[in-house]
């Protein structure tokens, strides 16, 4: 090979590799500055299905899927917890993954109802979370730190207000809200777990 073949090879290597690392940079599909920082998950102290106080300390460092669901919905609630199980066998192996499945009707699901329909999934809950606790608690939690209800919405008594939510927030290992998604569509679903085995990457 001549010596100005082998300039041209080198020449046309170096230029593929910088077009490799400038779609890398550029891309939203190659990268997770797509979604930059919706907000930031303010300290929360719930209860698991087990009776166990969970906090914003214990999630720290894991990539986390979040929605608000109550326990006798007959409507869109059993959509989103069979499209949220698709997220849940997806990413279930993945050590620093969780999911966190927030009532919305505390005054019902107490811990021992949250227990019952956590064992209805069948599901790991070191791995898939039923939260309940106070219902102002959880609602600023839904609007000011999940950003998965609109923060105007909250009506002046909070025994009248109720959240019914259809929407799932990802939350980073920093605790910073990096999208929502629409959690009756299964496109969405499917873009929420791609989306976080990007977040999952060292």
């Amino acid at each position: 090979m001549s010596k100005k073949s082998l300039l041209y090879l080198g020449f046309f290597a170096a230029l593929a590799v910088g077009f490799y690392f400038l779609v890398v940079s550029l891309v939203p599909e190659f990268n997770t500055k797509e979604f930059p920082p919706i907000s930031t998950v303010r300290p929360f102290a719930f209860t698991n299905q087990d009776g166990k106080v969970v906090t914003n300390n214990d999630v720290k460092g894991k990539v986390q899927a979040v929605e608000y669901f109550f326990t006798t919905c007959q409507g869109i609630c059993p959509i989103m917890n069979n499209n949220m199980k698709l997220v849940y066998e997806e990413l279930k192996n993945e050590p620093d993954f969780l999911i966190l499945s927030h009532t919305c009707q505390p005054e019902v699901d107490s811990v021992p109802r949250m227990k019952r329909y956590a064992d209805s999934m069948q599901v790991d809950t070191n791995k898939w979370i039923f939260l309940t606790g106070r219902k102002d608690s959880l609602y600023n939690m839904a609007r000011l730190s999940y950003t998965i209800d609109d923060g105007k919405n909250p009506l002046g008594s909070i025994e009248d207000d109720f959240i019914h939510s259809q929407f799932f927030a990802l939350v980073d290992k920093e605790g910073n809200v990096r999208k929502i998604y629409d959690g009756l569509k299964k496109s969405e679903v499917n873009k929420l777990i791609a989306d976080a085995k990007k977040l999952l990457k060292p």
